[in-house]
C-alpha cells in the first residue's frame, strides 16, 4: 500500500568533502559547511542541498519526514523546526544518533518514528528525483523494496562518471529481481548484469519494521567498525525474515562527495530547471 513516511540519513561525517580541492574557490558560507563535514545542509544555490531533497519527496506524495541527525547539529534542527512551522504541507521530526556509528544505527535511530509502518530511507547527501521516489511510495506489496540504478543511464544523468561507479555496490538478484546480495566495489560487475543492465545501489530502499529487528543484530564491519545497513538487509535476505524486491529504473541522481561535486551539482540543477 502507499506509503507517507522517509527517513533522511544526514548524519555523516562528510570526510571526503572535506579534502582540499587547490583550484576550486568557495564561497565562505559553503566552506563552513563543507568544513564541519555537514554535506547535505552546505547551500547550493542559497540554500541548503537538504531543501532540494525535500521538495522532491513533497512532489512524490511523502510529506512526513524524519531527519537523522547529531547532537551537533542544532542550527540545522531550528532551520528545519521552523520549516515546519511554516509549511503546512510538511511534518518534519528528528531522531538523534548520538555517535557516527553507520547507516544501520542511523536508521534504527528512526525506529520510533516509523512505529508499525513501512517507510522510504533516503541518503541526505543525494537528490533523488520525485518520479524515481513516486515508484517506491506506490509499491502495493508490504515487503522490502530497493531501486536499482542502471549503470550506463545512472552515469549519464548524474553528476559522476564511471571511475566513481567503481566505488559503489552492485546487487545481485534472481531472475524475479529479488535482492541476493550486495557486492560492494566488485572486481566485475558484468557477472552480475541482469535483463535491465548492471543495476547500482544507491542507498534508496523501502523498508517495513523488520529492518530494526536486523539492525539489532549484526556486527560492526571489521575494519570501519560500523553498523552497516547492507549487512542488515542481508540479514533479512539469509535468515528469509522477508523478502526484497529490487525495482530497476533509468534515472540519475545528484551526489555531494567531494567539494568539487558542489559546482557540478549547481551546474545539473540548472539543467533540470530546480
Amino acid at each position: 500500500m502507499p506509503i507517507d513516511k522517509v527517513v533522511i540519513l544526514a548524519r555523516g561525517l562528510g570526510t571526503r568533502m572535506q579534502r582540499d580541492v587547490e583550484s576550486l574557490k568557495l564561497k565562505p558560507e559553503v566552506e563552513e559547511m563543507v568544513k564541519k563535514g555537514w554535506k547535505a545542509f552546505i547551500p547550493i544555490k542559497d540554500k541548503p542541498f537538504l531543501d532540494y531533497l525535500i521538495n522532491e519527496l513533497r512532489k512524490a506524495g511523502l510529506r512526513k519526514i524524519c531527519l537523522v541527525i547529531g547532537p551537533e547539529h542544532e542550527e540545522v534542527r531550528r532551520y528545519y523546526e521552523e520549516l515546519d512551522r511554516k509549511d503546512p504541507t510538511l511534518s518534519i521530526s528528528f531522531a538523534i544518533q548520538e555517535k557516527p556509528l553507520g547507516t544501520a544505527n542511523a536508521v534504527y535511530a528512526a525506529r520510533e518514528f516509523a512505529g508499525d509502518d513501512s517507510f522510504i530511507v533516503v541518503n541526505g547527501d543525494n537528490l533523488y528525483f520525485a518520479e524515481t521516489l513516486r515508484i517506491l511510495k506506490d509499491q502495493k506489496n508490504q515487503i522490502c523494496y530497493a531501486i536499482g540504478f542502471e549503470k550506463d543511464y545512472l552515469i549519464a544523468n548524474s553528476n559522476f562518471d564511471e571511475d566513481r561507479i567503481r566505488s559503489f555496490a552492485v546487487m545481485m538478484v534472481d531472475e524475479d529481481f529479488n535482492l541476493v546480495k550486495i557486492i560492494e566495489k566488485p572486481d566485475d560487475p558484468e557477472k552480475y548484469r541482469t535483463r535491465f543492465g548492471i543495476l547500482i545501489s544507491m542507498n534508496l530502499w523501502r523498508f517495513t519494521p523488520h529492518i530494526f529487528w536486523a539492525c539489532e543484530r549484526i556486527e560492526p564491519h571489521p575494519v570501519r567498525k560500523e553498523y552497516e545497513l547492507t549487512s542488515a538487509v542481508q540479514l533479512l535476505i539469509d535468515e528469509k525474515v522477508i523478502p526484497v524486491k529490487i525495482i530497476p529504473v533509468k534515472a540519475g541522481i545528484l551526489d555531494l562527495t567531494y567539494r568539487f561535486d558542489i559546482p557540478a551539482v549547481e551546474e545539473r540543477l540548472k539543467l533540470h530547471h530546480i
